[in-house]
Order: structure tokens, then sequence, then C-alpha cells
């Protein structure tokens, strides 16, 4: 079994706020394998079911972003599950709108959602997709950003990437980490450098 965690905040004024595209990312699957994320368990919302012929279970932590890691701990040892079994998935300013980066492990850089993770499970060795949502202008206060409702075009985009990132789930549950980075770890712009699988 996977579990399957999306990172965000639970009260309705955030749902449509870049710091949620973690539970847009978990509901879009959840849609896609008729699983209702509706019990209550390890302090989140959860469904189990199958995706890519492997059973998951998904996960929407309710304890708000900062103390998310307490929601996924709880999990992992009730399903006695290691943090290789899970998969997180939340939004990243450091990456612009529309592209997704998925790594097996790596720094949880300015993230509160994943510093979380990382201090309760005392590792950063666990895999993550991260959903890219940064500012394309400067920003002076970069929470503000994320907490705020996003705006129609970002909508747009947000839904499309959503959607990538619940196709990049696939992979990984049908093909593995490595042929899910190689088709999804790219840059948008054949101007830059080739992207590795390195996370920061």
């Amino acid at each position: 079994m996977r579990l399957i965690v999306g990172l965000g905040n639970p009260d309705p004024e955030y749902q449509w706020t870049p710091h949620n595209l973690g539970f847009m990312a978990v509901d879009e699957l959840a849609n896609r394998g008729g699983i209702r994320v509706s019990r209550p368990e390890g302090k989140a919302l959860v469904g189990r079911g199958k995706l890519g012929g492997e059973e998951i279970l998904l996960a929407k932590p309710q304890t708000y972003m900062n103390l998310s890691g307490i929601s996924v701990k709880e999990l992992l040892g009730k399903y006695k599950l290691q943090p290789a079994d899970l998969l997180v998935l939340f939004d990243e300013r450091d990456l612009p709108w529309s592209m997704i980066r998925i790594g097996e492990r790596g720094s949880p850089g300015t993230h509160n959602g994943a510093k979380s993770v990382t201090s309760s499970l005392g590792t950063q060795e666990f895999p993550r997709l991260r959903l890219g949502c940064g500012p394309d202008h400067p920003v002076h206060d970069l929470a503000a950003y994320v907490l705020r409702p996003m705006k129609k075009a970002e909508l747009e985009v947000a839904s499309e990437m959503v959607a990538e990132a619940a196709d990049a789930v696939e992979v990984i549950l049908l093909q593995g980490f490595a042929a899910a980075m190689n088709k999804y770890n790219r840059r948008k712009h054949a101007d830059e450098a080739p992207e590795t699988n390195d996370e920061k």
C-alpha cells in the first residue's frame, strides 16, 4: 500500500488558495479512483481504494499546514508503513506555475508543511511531488501570496497542473519513480539546462 498525502489547510476560506494545491491533487486522484476521502482517521480525512493497479490510502490532514507531519506520522504508524511508502503532494513557490517536480528525497526548503513532515518523521527520505505556484513578479509577503484566493487565470493553470500531477502519480504507481521523474521532471523552456533528479 502507498500512503498519498496532500498538504493544505482545512477551512473553506483556504480551498482555492495556492497553498491547497496538495488537497486539490488528492481530490483529483480520488475522482479518478472513485475513492471517497471522508473518513476521519489519524487527524486527517482518508479514503482507501486502488489506482494504477496498486492499493492506496489518500489523506488530507486536518491539522493545518504547519502540523501536517503529526497526521502523516500517525497514519504511517497505524498502517505499519515506512517513509518510503509515502508520497506527499504540496505546493512549491520556488517553482513556476504549471511546473511539477517529483523526488524520492530532499530538503523541505521553505515549505512549512514539508518541514513538519520532515521533523515528525525524523528524515528527509520520503517521496514527494511539488506543484509550482511561484510568482512571476517580486512579492513582499510570500506567506500572504500562497494563502490568498487564486485568480481565474491561476485557477485554470492550477487545474491543468493538478491533472498532470495525477497523471504523474499514476505513472509512479504503474512504472515507478524513475519513469515518472524522467517523464515529468523537465524544463518548460528549451533554452534552459536539462533538469536533474536531485532535489534541493
